[in-house]
């Protein structure tokens, strides 16, 4: 839509001091809805409950991903090239676990991704570690439904996330200054098993 003057800024001038409200060149942009509109937040909705039944094949997907790096690490070891690919599967996991329902498995890809980004020298990650992670993501797929799974995967990614603290804090403790964010408990609480869905 093509404007016939340029929108400026508009100076509100008060006893002891002034407003600058900004130009709002989208303003333009926006339609009003009509009560007949569909809305658009339940037509997304919508659509992700006809995706919803391929959720759990993405998963398994990706996890297949996570864990064909993480072999390779073990094959090769850390390298420049290892390590970005298990912290892109990783980071990706982390992004979609909770839209598949996995919200569980998004926090033990979190605890994986802060490992991988914050370990000065990637040669001192234990494999072990690493293994940790990646088979309590897969167990936690895998179990997804049972009765006390969500019990168990709230304690299992509360230890990795203490693990993983803990190996950081050694690693950088001559840089502990920069590490305050980074080690400081998770801003989200733990959610409640019961209503949690793995």
């Amino acid at each position: 839509m093509a404007r016939t003057k340029t929108e400026q800024p508009l100076l509100k001038t008060f006893a002891d001091h002034e407003v600058i409200v900004p130009a709002n060149p989208l303003r333009h942009a926006a339609v009003a809805a009509r009560p007949d509109d569909e809305d658009p937040v339940a037509r997304a909705e919508g659509a992700l409950a006809l995706l919803s039944s391929e959720f759990s094949m993405w998963m398994d997907l990706e996890c297949k991903r996570l864990d064909a790096a993480r072999l390779a690490v073990r094959a090769r070891g850390f390298s420049a090239s290892t390590h970005e690919t298990l912290f892109h599967a990783a980071h990706d996991i982390k992004g979609e676990a909770a839209t598949f329902g996995y919200p569980m498995v998004a926090i033990a890809a979190e605890s994986l991704c802060r490992l991988i980004e914050h370990t000065p020298d990637m040669r001192r990650i234990p494999t072990p570690l690493v293994d940790q992670h990646v088979d309590a993501m897969r167990a936690i797929i895998r179990e997804n439904g049972r009765p006390e799974a969500a019990t168990v995967a709230v304690r299992l990614t509360r230890e990795l996330r203490e693990v993983t603290d803990a190996f950081l804090r050694v690693e950088n403790r001559d840089r502990m200054h920069e590490m305050d964010g980074i080690l400081s408990p998770p801003l989200a609480p733990d959610v409640a098993p019961e209503a949690t869905r793995i």
